[in-house]
């Protein structure tokens, strides 16, 4: 059974629109759009909405995330990996409707910040080359849930997805 403090992020499941928007790495005015979908796997959410934006970016894989409770109470990590090789733990907070995610390392820190309601979340991506005295805006986003989602299904029934 799915740790109880897990189902704060239940309001994640589910499928997505992607849209990137404000990216310093592309070109002015440049939106890309992809699909996203997040789903329970045994205890741990897959796939959180981090979207597969392959197709129309190509120094970009598909990017996955999720997220895991830690042994201590109230506290959550999201694991991040993508086919560059690229893996990162990020300490997270959610509380239904403010997710937070911040990776503080000596040479880098990164924080995602982001609204989210039943049927949209809407966030920035920052970084951080002086240990968070200032901050550069990396991108926009905004997930807008799309038709057939689980959305908040019964508690057996997230339990048994990805199984």
């Amino acid at each position: 059974m799915r740790n109880k403090a897990m189902q704060r992020f239940d309001v994640l499941v589910g499928s997505w629109r992607a849209t990137l928007k404000h990216a310093w790495f592309l070109p002015e005015g440049t939106e890309v759009s992809g699909v996203a979908t997040g789903s329970w796997h045994r205890r741990c959410l897959r796939r959180v909405p981090v979207a597969d934006l392959r197709r129309r970016r190509r120094d970009a894989g598909r990017d996955g995330a999720g997220h895991r409770p830690e042994r201590r109470a109230g506290t959550y990590a999201t694991l991040y990996h993508d086919e560059r090789g690229v893996c990162r733990i990020f300490p997270t907070t959610f509380d239904g409707t403010t997710w937070e995610m911040v990776r503080k390392d000596p040479d880098m820190h990164q924080r995602l910040v982001a609204s989210v309601d039943s049927d949209r979340i809407v966030g920035h991506a920052d970084t951080s080359e002086n240990r968070g005295g200032s901050w550069r805006k990396d991108f926009d986003f905004v997930f807008e849930r799309t038709p057939g989602f689980l959305g908040a299904a019964p508690q057996d029934q997230l339990d048994r997805v990805g199984e």
